[in-house]
């Protein structure tokens, strides 16, 4: 007599469940840029959305409650001189987005709690290194004021925010590259490129430490990321063009763990993980639904588990960190679905009877305290997350203004002459130290006219 086994897993039921109309964010302008993006950028605070502008780039900045129809005075940020390409919010400070653009730089911005009704164009810091358009940026996941940027010059730079200067440059790449993921604790990376090769970088050591050749046969564009054990989850196209995903050991790149055929469509695939539950989620640009896969150390180490299905089309999509996620409604995540003309939450929730904390669905997760100062990655140490519990719910981290220091500023910029130097704002001097020291060189003005006045005799003596 034989007996079906049926595979155990907590997330075999997982389903996504779209939240209200009310509940969404209308009158939004997505880009219609070509790139493969995904334009949306979202933590426990904000929604960042990049949007359609005239006059250079522009993206849109709302606090999560702020639902409903979009204020037509709602403030944009348009410091870019070119549309904007890339967005992300900073993992240890949930006020700071950095965000790459056509125009070369990359542009680093802190926004206040409550947001005000004037345009925001002024960054905390610009950064120029790119001689072409800048079209990735992402931030290292556990060192304090890392960030990554990837640019159409075939260029990878690696920046302290706080000073604002570049600490690695990266040329190893013959062409576009795709995208970059940083492993779980920062001390590798994995980048897909035009020339169709799977790399794995370490920065520290400037080299590529392990490569393939065409992981995914076909020569649309590929996306990788790192799971939580090491491996690499990668979608592509086959030669036939069907969209593909495979499961890699970068210390084997001979064979895959697993190759699986998915459907034909054009659009990329675009991987999101949750390293929590080592649940992947993708997102394909034009698809109207959403796949998740569970990767496990069993055979076929990628399990299909559901797909999610609307009618409308996706133009892109952003991912929750875990720490905002509702554990009240056994909700394991949450995406925001970019339409033209709006952005839906998709809540993605585990059906449990009690409403009590489950232990399970939530392990410890990564915190936003970070783990590591730049000097102590650059020196070659690797640290883990700092992880925090999530049984009582998101709760919002004290708010750290980030401080740029410009090291050496004199030698990296030209002088410039300037009348009254000293009564400069940037000397940091008070302002009543500048009006005496005015006021002492307009007296000292005086006495040396009057000392120059010829010598008259007094009026005589009526």
């Amino acid at each position: 007599m034989s007996r079906s086994i049926v595979r155990q897993s907590k997330f075999r039921h997982v389903f996504g469940q779209p939240v209200k109309t009310e509940q969404g964010y209308d009158d939004i302008r997505v880009s219609k840029v070509t790139w493969d993006s995904s334009f949306c950028a979202v933590n426990p605070k904000f929604l960042a959305v990049i949007v359609e502008s005239s006059g250079g780039g522009a993206f849109l900045v709302l606090p999560l409650s702020k639902m409903g129809r979009l204020d037509k005075n709602h403030p944009l940020v348009t410091g870019h001189a070119g549309p904007v390409l890339d967005i992300d919010w900073c993992p240890h400070n949930d006020n700071i987005l950095a965000s790459g653009s056509e125009d070369c730089t990359a542009m680093v911005w802190q926004f206040p709690d409550q947001m005000g009704t004037r345009p925001i164009s002024e960054p905390i810091v610009v950064l120029e290194g790119h001689s072409k358009r800048v079209g990735i940026i992402t931030w290292h996941p556990t060192t304090r004021n890392i960030l990554l940027t990837a640019g159409s010059d075939n260029l990878i730079i690696i920046w302290n925010v706080g000073t604002g200067e570049p600490l690695i440059t990266m040329d190893d790449h013959p062409d576009l590259i795709y995208n970059v993921c940083w492993n779980r604790n920062g001390s590798l990376f994995c980048t897909t490129c035009k020339d169709r090769r799977l790399r794995v970088c370490d920065p520290r050591k400037r080299e590529v430490v392990a490569e393939r050749m065409a992981p995914h046969e076909g020569i649309r564009p590929m996306r990788a990321i790192f799971t939580r054990d090491g491996n690499l989850f990668t979608t592509g196209f086959t030669r036939m063009s069907q969209r593909e995903l495979g499961l890699w050991d970068p210390t084997n790149f001979e064979e895959p763990i697993a190759l699986l055929e998915l459907d034909t469509s054009n659009g990329v695939l675009l991987p999101y993980y949750d390293p929590d539950t080592n649940m992947v989620y993708l997102c394909g640009k034009g698809d109207s639904s959403i796949r998740y896969f569970e990767i496990t150390d069993e055979p076929p180490y990628v399990h299909y588990l559901s797909t999610f299905s609307s009618k409308e089309p996706q133009r892109g999509m952003g991912f929750m960190p875990k720490r905002g996620v509702d554990v009240s409604k056994c909700e394991i995540a949450r995406l925001y679905k970019l339409h033209d003309k709006k952005c839906e939450p998709i809540a993605m929730t585990v059906p449990r009877k009690s409403d009590l904390f489950q232990d399970d669905l939530y392990p410890d997760t990564a915190g936003p305290d970070p783990a590591l100062e730049p000097e102590e990655w650059l020196e070659g140490r690797d640290e883990d997350p700092i992880l925090q519990s999530m049984r009582d719910g998101y709760v919002p981290p004290k708010s750290r203004e980030l401080k740029v220091a410009k090291k050496n500023v004199l030698d990296s910029r030209p002088t410039t002459r300037r009348s009254m130097s000293s009564c400069d704002g940037s000397t940091n001097l008070p302002v009543s130290h500048c009006l005496s020291e005015c006021l002492s060189v307009c007296l000292n003005v005086s006495l040396l006219q009057i000392n120059q006045l010829p010598n008259t005799p007094p009026p005589a003596e009526l």
